[in-house]
C-alpha cells in the first residue's frame, strides 16, 4: 500500500458506492460495489491470508483507486455493471461474447422514419419491437416488409432533397420504396403506411390479412390482375410477420433459464429462452472468470446480460444461487418497469431445463477442449512430432516451402509460402517469375528462386529480412541437394532442410539414404502436406495467370508500336490472332487507336516476305 492508498483510504466514507482499481500506468483494473465503501475498500489492503488468489494478485497491481457515492445499493449496482461493459476491467468478471438479440426501430416521431434493425435499446423515444430470438428470421421478416411496404430504406435528409428537387432513386422506380424525397407523400400518409408495419409486429395481423384479402378479391373482379397480385404478395408478406414474428412480449408464457459450466480453460453461462411455453432459442455464452464462486458470476453475467436489454422477463430461472439477488431483482425491476423473479427452481418443468442447460453448457466445454486439441494437434502438436522425426532440436517458428510451375518448359514461376507456428501466413507469400529459360528444368528454376530469396536478404529487403527455421522444397533428393547448395553459398548451412516426394509422400533428409514415411494419419505428415498443397496452388496460380496472359498476347508483344491499349483493341475486332494475321493493313488501321504506322508494323509482321528489304 502506497502513500496515495493510504491518504485515500482515510476518505471514504460510511454510504454505498463504486470503487476503481488503477494500476501503475493508470489503467483500470477492477470495478466494484459496495453497501458500506469504508468497510469494504480497506478489507482489501487488511491480512490477506483469507483473500483469494485472484484478489491477491489483483492487489498486488493496484496502485491508485477512486470511488463514487450513489445513493443505494441498487444504484450501485447499475453503476458498476455499467462501468465494466463500458472498460472491461480485467480482474472483473467479464461477458465476453457481449451478445444482444435484434430489434425493429421505428422512431414515429421523425415525418418519414425506417424500419431500422439495431442490437441495442436505448430510451431515446422512439418505439422498439422484440427482442427476437432468431435473427434468420427477422431478415426473412425485415425482407419481406421492404418487399411489400414501400418505406424508404435511405438515410438521407428528406427535407434537403424536398428543397433541392432532386430525383428518386432506382427503388422507387422498381416499386419498393413510396419516395417521399419527392415532397407527393404527406407525412400522414406515410406514417399510416408504417403505423402498418408497426401493427403487424405487434402481433395484430389477422384483421388487416382479412382487410386485404378483400381488396384482392375487388380487383380480380375488376379485372385488375396486376394489381390483385400484388396485394397477394403483401397478404403473404404479412402472413409471414405474424407467424415468424418470436418477440419476447408476444406470450404469456416467458422467461429465461441460465446454468453454468467451467472447466481448466473458461467459464461458460448457458441460456434457455422459453416463449409460450416452448424452448425458442439457446445460446451460450464465455465468462472471463478467474474461478470465482458460482454465485458470485451468476449475479454478475445476469446484470451485464440485462443491462441494455429493451426487455427483460418477469421470470429467470437459474441453477446457482445469485449473490445480492434481491438488490438484482430491484434493479431489473426499474429498468423493465414490472416485477422480475429471479430464483433457483427445486422441482418441476423448470427445474428439467435448468438440467438441460446445465448438460448443454458442459457438452459445449467439452466441444471447445476437443477443438482446442485438435488445433494443438495441427499446429503445435505437428511441429513436436515433425522436431522428433526429423531431429530437430528447436521447434520451427518460421517454415518456407518453395514449388516450381510451367508448361511442357514455359512460363515457368516459382513461389514461396511461409508458415508461422504452423499455421499460414498469407501476408508473407512470395512468388518468382523464372528469369532463366529453364526449359522445364525443375532444378535450375528451384536453384533461381533460392538463390533470388536469399539476395533479397543480403540486400536488405525487409519483406525477405527473416530467415526460416526449416526449409521444405516439393521434390526429392535432387531438388533437396538444390536448396543445400545453395544454403552452403549464402553461409546458411545451419538452417535446416528437407524435401517431400509427392508420388509416396516420402520426406528426404540431407544426411539419410532412406527416406521417412509416415502414416497418413500423423499429424506432422499433414503439416507437411499443407505446407506443399499450399505452395503447389499458390505456383500454379501464378503460373496460369501468366499463361493466360501470354497466350494471348505472345505474338503482339513482339511488335514495335503495339502496347496494351492497341492489343485489347485488335483482339476485340477481330477475336483470333489468326484473324489479324490475315488483315490486310486497311482492316488493320480501320480498328480504333491504330494509325497508319501501327498497322503497317503488324502487317509486316505477319508477312515478312513482302517487306521491301531496303526499308529493313
Amino acid at each position: 500500500m502506497n502513500n496515495v492508498i493510504e491518504e485515500k483510504l482515510k476518505l471514504l466514507p460510511d454510504k454505498p458506492g463504486v470503487y476503481k482499481m488503477y494500476n501503475g500506468r493508470g489503467e483500470l483494473i477492477y470495478v466494484g460495489k459496495a453497501v458500506n465503501l469504508k468497510n469494504r475498500v480497506r478489507q482489501y489492503f487488511q491480512s490477506s491470508r483469507n483473500h483469494t488468489e485472484k484478489v491477491r494478485a489483483m492487489v498486488s497491481n493496484i496502485e491508485d483507486l477512486d470511488f463514487i457515492i450513489v445513493g443505494n445499493e441498487t444504484e450501485a449496482l447499475n453503476l458498476e455493471c455499467n462501468l465494466i461493459k463500458q472498460n472491461q476491467p480485467y480482474y472483473n468478471i467479464l461477458l465476453k461474447d457481449d451478445k444482444h438479440f435484434p430489434y425493429v426501430r421505428i422512431d414515429f416521431r421523425r415525418d418519414f422514419p425506417r424500419v431500422e434493425i439495431v442490437r441495442r435499446f436505448k430510451k431515446d423515444g422512439a418505439k422498439y419491437f422484440g427482442p427476437f430470438l432468431s435473427a434468420v428470421q427477422l431478415r426473412e421478416i425485415i425482407t419481406a416488409v421492404r418487399e411489400n411496404f414501400p418505406v424508404r430504406q435511405c438515410k438521407n435528409d428528406i427535407s434537403k432533397m424536398i428543397a433541392r428537387h432532386e430525383r428518386p432513386c432506382l427503388m422507387y422506380h422498381i416499386g419498393k420504396c413510396c419516395a417521399p424525397c419527392t415532397g407527393k407523400v404527406t407525412r400522414e400518409e406515410y406514417h399510416a403506411l408504417v403505423n402498418e408495419i408497426a401493427s403487424l409486429f405487434r402481433g395484430n395481423g389477422s384483421a388487416y390479412i382479412k382487410e386485404l384479402t378483400e381488396q384482392m378479391q375487388k380487383e380480380s373482379d375488376a379485372l385488375n390482375f396486376e394489381k390483385a397480385a400484388r396485394i397477394r404478395d403483401r397478404i403473404k408478406a404479412v402472413k409471414t410477420i405474424t407467424e415468424k414474428q418470436t418477440a419476447a412480449s408476444a406470450s404469456d408464457k416467458c422467461y429465461d433459464v441460465f446454468a453454468l459450466a467451467r472447466d481448466e480453460f473458461s467459464t461458460l453461462a448457458y441460456g434457455l429462452f422459453v416463449r409460450g411455453g416452448n424452448v425458442i432459442v439457446a445460446e451460450s455464452f464465455k465468462l472471463d472468470s478467474m474461478n470465482e464462486p458460482f454465485s458470485e458470476v451468476i449475479s454478475q453475467f445476469l446484470a451485464q446480460f440485462y443491462i441494455d436489454s429493451g426487455d427483460v422477463p418477469r421470470e429467470i430461472v437459474i441453477m446457482d444461487e445469485a449473490d445480492e439477488r434481491e438488490a438484482l431483482e430491484k434493479l431489473l425491476t426499474e429498468q423493465s418497469g414490472h416485477a422480475v423473479r429471479i430464483h433457483v427452481p427445486q422441482r418441476g418443468e423448470k427445474l428439467k431445463q435448468g438440467e438441460m442447460a446445465r448438460l448443454n453448457a458442459q457438452q459445449t466445454l467439452a466441444r471447445s477442449r476437443e477443438l482446442i486439441h485438435r488445433e494443438w494437434e495441427r499446429g503445435e502438436g505437428a511441429l513436436n512430432e515433425l522436431c522428433r522425426v526429423i531431429g530437430l532440436e528447436l521447434t520451427p517458428h518460421r517454415m518456407e516451402c518453395f514449388d516450381n510451375s510451367h508448361m511442357q518448359g514455359r512460363d515457368t514461376v516459382g513461389s514461396m509460402v511461409v508458415f508461422i507456428d504452423g499455421k499460414p501466413d498469407k501476408t508473407l507469400y512470395r512468388r518468382f517469375r523464372t528469369k532463366q529459360d529453364a526449359n522445364g528444368d525443375d532444378y535450375l528454376a528451384m536453384r533461381e528462386h533460392l538463390t533470388r530469396r536469399f539476395e533479397r536478404t543480403l540486400a536488405g529487403d525487409e519483406k525477405f529480412a527473416e530467415l526460416p527455421d526449416l526449409l521444405v522444397v516439393d521434390g526429392g533428393r535432387g531438388q533437396l541437394n538444390v536448396a543445400l547448395e545453395v544454403l552452403s553459398e549464402f553461409g546458411l548451412s545451419h538452417i535446416p532442410a528437407i524435401g517431400l516426394a509427392e508420388q509416396n509422400e516420402e520426406i528426404i533428409l540431407p544426411e539419410s539414404d532412406e527416406p521417412i514415411v509416415l502414416p497418413r494419419s500423423s499429424p506432422a505428415l499433414q503439416l507437411l502436406q499443407r505446407i506443399r498443397d499450399e505452395a503447389h496452388r499458390f505456383a500454379i496460380t501464378y503460373h496460369r495467370s501468366l499463361r493466360a496472359k501470354s497466350s494471348l498476347y505472345s505474338k503482339l508483344d513482339e511488335i514495335p508500336g503495339i502496347g496494351d491499349a492497341r492489343k485489347r483493341e485488335l483482339y476485340g475486332h477481330f477475336q483470333t490472332i489468326d484473324a489479324i494475321s490475315m488483315a490486310d493493313v486497311a482492316e488493320l488501321r480501320s480498328v480504333r487507336g491504330m494509325n497508319i504506322r501501327a498497322a503497317q508494323s503488324v502487317y509486316d509482321y505477319f508477312h515478312p516476305q513482302n517487306t521491301d528489304p531496303e526499308t529493313e
